[in-house]
């Protein structure tokens, strides 16, 4: 079987620099190897051709027919590894170009576009995409660039930041508690209707019993799959629900219901893949995520 498809980049640009310096040492400096390294990488390519590339005369070497017929294409492939290398360079260190954004519809409606209104003032180059997604959207296949996720991820190919957690209460309208009763206390909690999330409900559910409230499954009588639905029933004074205090901040129809709940944790990552994260566009993007998100996300003082 013919191989010669396969030849090793290495072993012709040792080939290359042999013939550039005019030596084996001469070349062995010039891409800081040993002599011995590139003395066997030239033999072995001379192995994989099945020609001999140089004679020796004397103490030097002197190229053969075959040798000096590889010459002109050897060059050109060497001044293309440096185009393609310049260019790569350059995309790498680009503050321009598309960067695509995972997160969950309520983040990306309520929180993000502060973010992104800094994001265009800083680097006006870059096209964001924001791909609004309650599911944990594939970095590893290039769905996104970069998530914003209240899981920790788990692929070894991802690198995430923590960022400071948020709290999310219990919120209604003014109306709604007016007719569980005020003051409104646990009793009339555990009696009240809440929206539940399609996914989760179980873990809602959970988190309200440990913090003293008697509920059940028979509590939760609409599910959803969207945040912003579901967020939206609240605001219509359908039923209660669990919401971060930032995003409360901004839905003037609402207020919290029970101000003795401590809340529940929302902990929240920001990840992309480790080898995105080499791109300037993708790091200035990212950092500006951490900053801002970190502020954004937390309730005014």
């Amino acid at each position: 079987m013919d191989d010669r498809r396969d030849l090793d980049w290495n072993q012709m640009r040792a080939l290359l620099a042999t013939v550039e310096a005019g030596s084996l040492s001469g070349a062995a400096r010039k891409l800081g190897l040993t002599q011995p390294t590139l003395g066997r990488q030239v033999a072995a390519l001379e192995k994989s051709l099945g020609v001999t590339l140089f004679e020796r005369v004397g103490r030097g070497l002197v190229l053969t027919q075959a040798g000096r017929e590889l010459v002109a294409p050897l060059r050109a492939m060497g001044e293309a590894s440096d185009t393609i290398a310049l260019v790569a360079s350059r995309q790498s260190q680009s503050v321009e170009g598309l960067v695509r954004i995972t997160a969950s519809d309520v983040y990306a409606q309520y929180l993000l576009p502060p973010v992104l209104v800094k994001l265009r003032q800083m680097a006006p180059g870059i096209v964001v995409d924001v791909v609004a997604s309650n599911s944990v959207e594939d970095l590893i296949r290039r769905k996104a660039d970069i998530a914003i996720r209240h899981v920790p991820p788990q692929e070894a190919e991802l690198i995430a930041r923590r960022l400071p957690d948020t709290v999310a209460k219990i919120y209604g309208t003014p109306e709604l508690l007016d007719r569980i009763g005020r003051p409104v206390d646990q009793a009339g909690l555990s009696r009240a209707e809440f929206v539940g999330f399609s996914d989760s409900v179980e873990i809602i559910l959970a988190e309200l019993q440990r913090n003293g409230l008697s509920l059940t499954a028979a509590n939760f009588p609409l599910l959803t799959n969207s945040g912003l639905v579901a967020w939206d029933w609240v605001r219509r004074g359908m039923l209660l629900g669990l919401m971060m205090e930032a995003v409360a901040e901004r839905t003037p129809e609402v207020e919290e219901a029970w101000p003795a709940f401590v809340g529940v944790p929302v902990p929240t990552w920001l990840a992309t893949h480790r080898e995105l994260r080499t791109a300037r566009r993708i790091r200035v993007v990212f950092d500006l995520l951490a900053e801002a998100l970190a502020a954004v996300s937390q309730p005014a003082n």
